[in-house]
């Protein structure tokens, strides 16, 4: 999870790919931020005079020098007051990179083994600030993979500004959710640039991660990731868009029962009510077996 220190004095209160989203089948080749008081008649008012002190000091030079030293510390106090409420964000060192071919998650080094990759797609749809929440709470990272025809209104945009300030990673997955492979390549460029720009717009940071819609890539959506110093990435399995596993009971269950979790899995869940009720669930799951969920700031 990003690490942000707020600093405020006024809030010192506080491999295998199964399927794909949107009930589509994956293709397994996609794999490869104080007035001045005038009278009526405009005449000044005899105290506004220039007077000479006994020592031949004009009391106005003092006045005018008393208030620029009084402008100086108030200044000095805002830029201090300003400096304060400044975000800033520590420098994570990277310990994990993605497994190009099966987008699973590898240490760097010395790094742990025994994680898993936490991702939530076609987000903000209507649970996404709700599930950042509760990830929060029980201190579990993920990369939310952001589409842009939901940030559209004020309100996806608050939902995608709270997401973003909870410390989660936003990913994009294009304007629209087509399928790449179905669209023009300027078309491509449009659904990813496009998305970047929007969300950065809010967050003032720009994505690093991509995942295209129904797992299918291009080589002209690689030329653009490569452009936009982006990587891409798929998963290692999610069930929440089978009917089957469509309640929280269910979810939860497999998701932490199935026979791909493995060390590095990479784990897609959607923007859904039952998945956002299974989340506790999942994560202390997950935990049960051994594994720690991966920081999405720790990869590579």
């Amino acid at each position: 999870m990003k690490r942000f220190v707020y600093i405020s004095v006024s809030l010192m209160l506080a491999g295998v790919v199964t399927a794909c989203g949107n009930n589509e089948e994956v293709d397994e080749e996609s794999l490869n931020n104080e007035p001045v008081e005038v009278n009526e008649s405009n005449e000044l008012e005899d105290s506004d005079e220039e007077t000479i002190d006994s020592n031949g000091n004009n009391s106005d030079e003092l006045n005018d020098t008393n208030t620029d030293l009084e402008e100086n510390s108030t200044n000095s106090n805002s830029n201090s007051t300003a400096e304060d409420n400044t975000t800033v964000k520590e420098e994570v060192v990277p310990e994990y990179e993605i497994n190009p071919n099966d987008f699973s998650v590898q240490p760097i080094d010395d790094a742990s083994e025994e994680v898993v990759l936490l991702t939530i797609d076609d987000a903000p749809d209507s649970h996404g600030a709700e599930m950042a929440e509760i990830l929060a709470e029980l201190e579990a990272p993920a990369i939310f993979f952001v589409n842009g025809h939901f940030i559209q209104s004020d309100e996806g945009k608050e939902q995608l500004q709270k997401i973003y300030d909870l410390g989660f990673e936003i990913g994009n997955h294009t304007m629209t959710h087509p399928n790449l492979r179905d669209i023009s390549e300027e078309e491509q460029y449009d659904e990813i640039v496009q998305l970047n720009d929007e969300i950065e717009a809010v967050t003032g940071e720009r994505p690093r991660f991509f995942r295209p819609p129904h797992g299918a890539g291009t080589d002209y959506m690689m030329e653009v990731l490569e452009e936009e110093n982006m990587q891409t990435m798929n998963w290692s399995y999610g069930y929440d868009w089978e009917a089957e596993y469509m309640n929280k009971e269910a979810i939860a269950e497999i998701m932490v029962e199935t026979e791909l979790l493995r060390s590095g899995a990479n784990l897609l869940m959607h923007d859904r009510d039952f998945t956002k009720d299974a989340l506790e669930d999942i994560v202390s799951g997950l935990r049960d077996k051994g594994y720690e969920m991966v920081d999405p700031e720790a990869i590579k």
